[in-house]
């Protein structure tokens, strides 16, 4: 669309429209601005100057915000402070992250997907949109169909206001509990979100893990709690102790694994400490809340051997 404008002798809307540039992704010929403002290319060189002294007047140095010549390229680009922007590698990185977890409905996951591509420099968006493609057409999301993003972010105000909540919960034989509980974290396995909460109405040493697709109604109750410091829940613990999100109390197992890898077996179980090892059997140690440990424990047949199970009283 022709404004009418004619840029030449007019550096205000010049330096408008190259920082417009810039600030897009763009890389910019000297000779291509030159030609198309109808100056100069010393003209744009004062200007990219001008450019520089405004920006290193905006910012506290030139690492955060600064303008930078390309030699490879033959051309100008803007380059931000490394915390602000995500590179290339990084949005493609997360993207497939995204795609293999099926944590979300399609909607939610394009809206992310799309927004994170934003990130990435207008000349590579549609590399890097063409590198996830196939496996974002061929998504399939879960069964639940729920959105979640909306209560994610109510549970973790909950959980940031120490603020008790209620909500309608479904068992996995579909029946309906109302349940009011601590909330205390929340934390992503296996294709799911969940609420790691203690119970209000009984006493536990351990917290109990609800999948936040299954909650509904949910409210605050504007009733607050306090846990001792020394109680506090740690998530990172709790993480490298629980498998498949089953609660219960937390156990000390010793077992014999004979199987070909036993790097899986210490990136399966955190807190796994090789104690012994013979002719390939190795004598393995461990600390673990509940029973999803036995799914696992039967999942590797006879490549494991339990010897041991003591619960951990604190």
């Amino acid at each position: 669309m022709d404004l009418g404008i004619n840029y030449n002798g007019n550096k205000g809307f010049r330096l408008l429209s190259i920082y417009e540039r810039l600030n897009k992704g763009e890389i910019l010929e000297k000779a291509q601005l030159a030609r198309y403002f109808g100056v100069t290319q010393k003209t744009i060189q004062r200007d990219i100057d001008d450019l520089r002294v405004y920006l290193t007047g905006t910012y506290f140095s030139e690492i955060e915000t600064t303008i930078k010549y390309d030699k490879a390229k033959n051309g100008y680009y803007l380059v931000r402070f490394e915390r602000e922007w995500l590179t290339n590698e990084e949005v493609l990185a997360l993207c497939k992250i995204l795609l293999e977890s099926r944590a979300f409905c399609r909607e939610e996951l394009d809206s992310l997907i799309s927004k994170l591509l934003i990130q990435v420099a207008p000349n590579d968006r549609k590399k890097v949109g063409n590198m996830i493609r196939s496996e974002q057409h061929h998504y399939v999301p879960l069964r639940h169909g729920k959105y979640l993003f909306s209560i994610l972010w109510e549970l973790s105000q909950l959980i940031t206001k120490s603020e008790m909540a209620k909500f309608t919960y479904t068992r996995q034989d579909g029946i309906l509990k109302k349940r009011v509980v601590k909330p205390v974290s929340i934390m992503f396995s296996e294709y799911y979100f969940y609420l790691i909460a203690y119970m209000v109405d009984r006493s536990m040493d351990f917290p109990t893990i609800f999948r936040i697709d299954r909650i509904t109604e949910l409210n605050g109750t504007k009733q607050f709690f306090n846990i001792p410091y020394k109680n506090k829940f740690n998530d990172g613990e709790f993480r490298k102790r629980v498998q498949f999100m089953y609660s219960g109390e937390l156990k000390k197992i010793t077992f014999n694994f004979s199987g070909a890898s036993i790097e899986a077996v210490l990136d399966r179980l955190p807190t796994a400490e090789v104690i012994a090892e013979k002719n390939g059997v190795y004598t393995i140690k461990a600390e673990v809340y509940g029973n999803g440990i036995d799914m696992w424990i039967r999942s590797q047949g006879n490549n494991i051997e339990l010897l041991q199970e003591n619960l951990t009283r604190f």
